[in-house]
């Protein structure tokens, strides 16, 4: 039986730290790190996500600021507000809330904030770093850089000559996962849906990440005795047994056949979920610190 890396409590332990380097920042230097989040429209799972960023802002002691502006909004006015956040000294970081309505190009959005200040890790010069190992003084996006902290603590440091195969390849977690596993020294397999024999394929990964977006797709007889398993979907599946109409939530993996065989894996809800939001306050405070000439801190 699998041993559960628990999210929750990692998560905690990242923002307590991030509690304690923005007090210092405060102290030390007179400044609180500052983040603005920036939604247009009214989708209702980006309302709660922004809220939830909102509130974890706070409680690091974060300068938040919140944009929320009406779904016709013109891409030259979001444009135009993206360049006074990049121009404010008080923020450090800046997150656009997406999806955007249709009429914005998200990747102008996304190409206009200021690498230094892209705490999402979505710019081309932040996606160029990850790629060439600078992780110094790059930010790689929260989803992976969560994941591979719980990888971390289950593994160690060390997980030099690991197989690790990735599942998806999406440019939020596929791809920057895949470059952070090559920067620990794995040997890294990136599979998505025109890979030929995946469970085969999947069965020789020492490191599992599933990020492909399908429910329950990776059944426990594709991981490998004692592999460590990455579930980062998140799926909203019918489930008649708790009354009509109701549903719950699974991820990319069959979590009950996985844990017979796995090592350490990760449930759904409480494993990757809330690494993201903690990644996303320690990007903040890193950017704090660097845009100061101050050590980056270690999480």
């Amino acid at each position: 039986m699998a041993e559960l890396i628990d999210g929750r409590t990692i998560a905690d332990t990242v923002i307590a730290s991030v509690r304690g380097h923005a007090a210092q920042l405060a102290h030390g230097g007179g400044h609180v790190p500052g983040l603005a989040v920036v939604i247009v429209g009214e989708d209702p799972a980006s309302q709660v996500y922004v809220a939830a960023k909102g509130r974890k802002a706070k409680e690091c002691g974060f300068h938040s600021v919140q944009h929320t502006l009406p779904a016709e909004t013109a891409e030259a006015e979001l444009l135009a507000l993206v360049a006074e956040l990049n121009a404010d000294p008080r923020i450090d970081g800046i997150l656009v809330q997406l999806p955007l309505p249709a009429h914005i190009d998200a990747g102008n959005v996304i190409q206009a904030i200021a690498p230094e200040k892209d705490v999402d890790g979505f710019s081309f010069v932040n996606v160029g770093k990850l790629g060439t190992g600078e992780l110094e003084s790059g930010f790689v996006p929260c989803t992976p850089a969560g994941a591979m902290i719980m990888i971390e603590r289950a593994l160690g440091k060390d997980l030099s000559g690991l197989n690790a195969v990735v599942v998806g390849r999406s440019n939020i977690v596929g791809k920057p996962m895949a470059n952070l596993l090559l920067a620990a020294n794995c040997t890294v397999t990136v599979a998505h849906s025109r890979t030929k024999d995946l469970p085969a394929l999947c069965r020789t990964a020492d490191i599992l990440v599933a990020a492909v977006g399908r429910p329950e797709m990776i059944r426990g007889d594709w991981v490998k005795e004692g592999a460590t398993v990455i579930d980062v979907g998140i799926n909203r599946i019918p489930a008649p047994e708790r009354g009509a109409g109701k549903t719950r939530l699974v991820g990319d993996v069959a979590f009950a056949e996985a844990r017979e065989r796995a090592g350490f894996v990760t449930p759904v809800p409480g494993g990757v979920g809330p690494m993201t939001i903690a990644m996303l306050m320690a990007n903040t405070v890193a950017s704090a610190c660097l845009r100061r000439g101050m050590p980056r801190p270690l999480f």
